[in-house]
């Protein structure tokens, strides 16, 4: 049985989605793309070619695998893909050496299924609630911004203006670099991105080292009722930025942490 419904909105026909938020559902693996020596996009089908994940801009699924040991675990992953993308979802996966999720998906093939559940999260977004996002990202924590820049940029009406700072080690570990320079080249009044490296290779003119106060003077929205800064990085990271943010003067109101 298909698992999804039409459902009437305002008399409108659309497709609800295909999620659960209480029971995992299982998708197959069609196919799997190496983005770098440790991370790979994962595509998922849907039941039908017209199906929507229905996942809300701003919250996430969680997958369940097993680990190296056969146990049982479950993660949250922030899909790549909005439901304007029928027919499939995908994610990127970061797979660290002793990672139990990483285990399972470094072991996926296509064919396999991956259950997931959701939506989940406590951030939920609507075009216009910020004249300005300031996003502070590390790692793989640049999946769930931009799950949310490519659902502002990719809507003509929302004219929220975004500002990224995404800090990794090394050039090769920038994941989405080329989605994201295309978005910054298509929309250059609308989404700017600053790159921080802690090991930044020779004639490097991004940032270097960690990010700093300053970096997020320089590159975000300045403190005001109507912006919001938001976080996702190692919790290091995320501890981090906070301190910065109170001491620049952005109020718990203007800050969230996936």
């Amino acid at each position: 049985m298909a698992q999804y419904d039409i459902i009437g909105v305002h008399g409108a026909a659309i497709l609800a989605g295909c999620l659960d938020p209480k029971k995992f559902k299982e998708f197959k693996l069609i196919k799997k793309t190496q983005l770098s020596s440790n991370t790979a996009k994962f595509r998922f089908a849907l039941p039908t070619p017209t199906s929507v994940l229905g996942l809300p801009v701003g919250e996430h699924v969680v997958c369940r695998g097993k680990d190296e040991q056969g146990k049982e675990i479950i993660r949250p992953y922030t899909p790549i893909t909005l439901d304007s993308d029928l027919g499939y979802f995908e994610l990127v996966v970061k797979m660290y050496p002793k990672g139990r999720m990483s285990h399972h998906f470094r072991h996926m093939r296509i064919g396999d299924y991956l259950p997931i559940r959701g939506p989940v999260g406590r951030f939920r977004y609507s075009p216009g609630q910020a004249r300005a996002f300031g996003m502070l990202a590390g790692g793989s924590g640049i999946t769930p911004m931009f799950q949310l820049i490519r659902a502002i940029l990719e809507n003509p009406k929302d004219k929220t203006n975004i500002h990224l700072i995404y800090a990794n080690t090394t050039y090769e570990d920038i994941l989405l670099k080329e989605e994201m320079d295309d978005f910054a080249m298509k929309f250059p009044d609308s989404f700017k991105v600053y790159y921080v490296l802690s090991k930044p290779p020779e004639g490097w003119n991004g940032g270097v080292g960690h990010i700093m106060k300053e970096m997020i003077q320089s590159h975000c929205p300045p403190p005001a009722f109507d912006i919001q800064i938001l976080r996702c990085g190692p919790p290091v990271m995320n501890k981090a930025m906070a301190v910065h943010l109170n001491a620049l003067g952005y109020t718990s109101q203007m800050q969230f942490e996936f």
